[in-house]
C-alpha cells in the first residue's frame, strides 16, 4: 500500500473546533473507531471527528490515544502538539480478528467439507456466530425499547427487521450453500495438496514437487475474416 494512504492527520478544526482526523486506510479507520472517533461520510471524503460533548481534556485524551494507537502499529501521524505523544500502547486486538481466521481458512480450503465446517461456524443454530448477532442486534432493540429519545421506537423497530428479516435471508441462503458443500464429498478441482515429493519416473532434474504442470492455454481461433464482394 502507498504511504500516502497511510498517511494521517488529527488536529483541532478552526472553523468547527471539533477534533478531526483525516486520511488513512480501512485498518486505521477501524482503530479510530475503537478509540472513540465518529466516521463522517460526504462525497469526497471520510473523515473522523471527537464525539460531541466531551469536555477539552477528554477530547484531548481522546486524541493522543488515537494517535498514540496508530502509530503503535505504524502509521505516520501529524498531529496538533497537544495530542503528541511516545506512548506506544500494545496493539488492541477487537473480536472480528477473532473469526477472521475463518475466512483464511476458506482460500486453504482443497474440500468442500472443509469449506462446509466453516459455513457451520456461522449458521449453527444455537452458538454460530450468525445467531451470536442476532443477539446482539436483538439487546440492542430492547436498550433503546426504554431509552426515552423520540427517535428510539422507530430504531428499536429497525434492528428488529435487521433480525428478524434481513439477518434470517442471510443466514438461510448460507445453510443452503453450507449443507450442498457438505453433500458433495469432493476436492476442489482447482485446488490440490501438494505431496513435496518427487516421483522415481521424474526425467526433469530441477522439480521440487510430483504437481503437473499447469495445463497449456488453447489460443483462442482468429476471428474469420470477413468477405467483400468480388469484382
Amino acid at each position: 500500500m502507498p504511504l500516502a494512504d497511510r498517511f494521517l492527520t488529527v488536529y483541532r478544526d478552526a472553523h468547527s473546533e471539533e477534533v478531526l482526523a483525516r486520511g488513512g486506510d480501512d485498518e486505521a479507520r477501524s482503530i479510530l473507531q475503537h478509540t472513540g472517533f465518529v466516521p463522517v461520510t460526504r462525497v469526497h471524503e471520510t473523515y473522523h471527528r471527537s464525539l460531541t460533548g466531551l469536555a477539552e481534556n477528554e477530547e484531548i485524551r481522546l486524541a493522543t490515544e488515537a494517535v498514540a494507537r496508530l502509530r503503535a502499529v505504524g502509521y505516520p501521524v501529524d498531529c496538533d502538539p497537544l495530542f503528541d505523544t511516545d506512548r506506544r500502547p500494545a496493539r488492541y486486538q477487537p473480536l472480528g480478528a477473532s473469526v477472521a481466521h475463518l475466512a483464511e481458512r476458506i482460500r486453504q480450503a482443497t474440500r468442500t467439507d472443509e469449506v462446509a465446517a466453516v459455513l457451520t461456524e456461522l449458521t449453527a443454530p444455537h452458538d454460530g456466530i450468525l445467531d451470536t448477532v442476532e443477539q446482539v442486534l436483538t439487546a440492542a432493540a430492547e436498550f433503546h425499547d426504554g431509552l426515552g429519545y423520540a427517535a428510539d421506537p422507530h430504531t428499536a423497530r429497525r434492528l428488529r427487521y435487521l433480525a428478524d428479516e434481513r439477518l434470517h435471508v442471510i443466514r438461510t441462503d448460507l445453510i443452503h450453500t453450507r449443507n450442498n458443500l457438505a453433500d458433495l464429498h469432493a476436492p476442489h478441482p482447482g485446488r490440490t495438496t501438494c505431496p513435496e515429493e518427487i516421483p522415481d519416473n521424474e526425467v526433469e532434474r530441477s522439480v521440487a514437487c510430483a504437481c503437473p504442470p499447469p495445463p497449456r492455454a488453447v489460443p483462442a481461433p482468429l476471428p474469420p475474416v470477413a468477405a467483400g464482394p468480388r469484382r
